[in-house]
């Protein structure tokens, strides 16, 4: 989990691969109206997240029911987005933790995604650090990343 521009989508590929693992990216789950919303820097508020949060959880409880283990890169910016998700589930939640300005100066560097550098700001502002979560430090090189992940959840 992490802000836009934390590395969740890069980080969460390199892990679930090294895993062997599947790996679903949640910005896939938006609805087109979330993604024009976003791609305008319109901020998405908890009326728009609630059906995407609804699509993602169901995603993964049908995965986890069959076996599958899987690594989700998902914003999860507040705690009761996180709860929503782990309802019945179990997750292990990893925050990709850095500055604002580490992410602002990645998104300088994606010009395509449909989320724009100006939501970054609002985030941040939304952001509720997770208190119960393994954190790694997102400057770091991603394969240190995946490194640390693993140590941390005992897959090393």
């Amino acid at each position: 989990m992490g802000v836009e521009g934390s590395g969740k989508t890069t980080v969460g590929k390199l892990l679930a691969q090294s895993l062997g693992w599947m790996f679903a990216d949640a910005d896939d789950f938006h609805s087109a109206s979330n993604k024009d919303k976003m791609s305008r820097g319109i901020p998405l508020d908890d009326a728009d997240r609630g059906p995407w949060l609804n699509a993602i959880h169901n995603y993964l409880r049908d995965q986890t029911e069959t076996g599958n283990n899987i690594v989700l890169a998902c914003s999860a910016l507040k705690q009761s987005y996180r709860q929503q998700l782990q309802k019945g589930v179990e997750i292990t939640i990893v925050y990709l933790k850095g500055s604002f300005a580490l992410f602002h100066s990645r998104l300088q560097e994606r010009p395509a995604h449909f989320a724009k550098a100006n939501l970054l700001a609002s985030q941040f502002e939304s952001l509720e650090e997770p208190v119960d979560a393994v954190a790694i430090d997102a400057s770091l090189p991603e394969n240190e990343i995946v490194r640390q992940i693993k140590t941390r959840l005992g897959c090393a």
